[in-house]
């Protein structure tokens, strides 16, 4: 599989194993740090070939995702959930690296982009209070199946929000994705 953007990654590791799953250039910015030349280089292969930010769901990946985002707000999102990024192997933190090349194959084939025009989500604050996505109980549980079933990467209740809303997701579709998780509860 052949990806015609650039991924931009967090560093070395994470570029390897994408080379192990597709064909592919990247941009490592080299962990938490994101400097001027890096963001130069995102915002010049987003003018040329079009960029996909791939981070690792943790809060360093997520806050290196919001930052190239205000840089680059037409770059396209790729997630993976914590389970994908090897939360169940012992001893190290999350990252792309622990990911099957199949898994990001999916992720990749799966791509979001942010939406520059109008807001086209008609979900609101008190939906997803409503359905208990927030200050709820069970709602770091509900949010996380949303998030996993969607592709959404981590998010807490005001990022869940704010990635519908940026993607454009529909009421129904979220309805539709918690219908699921009520039924095997």
């Amino acid at each position: 599989m052949k990806i015609r953007e650039v991924i931009v990654v967090e560093g070395r590791a994470d570029t390897e194993a994408l080379r192990r799953a597709v064909v592919a250039d990247t941009i490592e910015t080299n962990g938490s740090a994101l400097n001027e030349q890096t963001v130069a280089a995102i915002k010049q292969a987003a003018a040329t070939r079009g960029v996909i930010v791939f981070t690792d769901p943790d809060f360093n990946g997520e806050r290196l995702r919001k930052l190239i985002s205000k840089s680059v707000p037409e770059a396209k999102h790729a997630f993976l959930t914590k389970d994908e990024a090897g939360r169940l192997i012992k001893h190290h933190s999350l990252g792309i690296e622990y990911a099957t090349p199949e898994t990001l194959r999916t992720a990749l084939k799966s791509v979001y982009t942010a939406e520059t025009a109008a807001v086209t989500s008609d979900i609101t604050l008190s939906d997803l209070r409503h359905l208990g996505l927030i200050a709820g109980r069970e709602s770091a549980k509900r949010r996380e199946h949303v998030a996993e079933k969607m592709g959404l990467g981590y998010v807490n209740g005001k990022q869940l929000m704010n990635r519908l809303t940026m993607f454009g997701i529909k009421k129904q579709t979220l309805l539709e994705v918690l219908k699921e998780l009520d039924e095997v509860e």
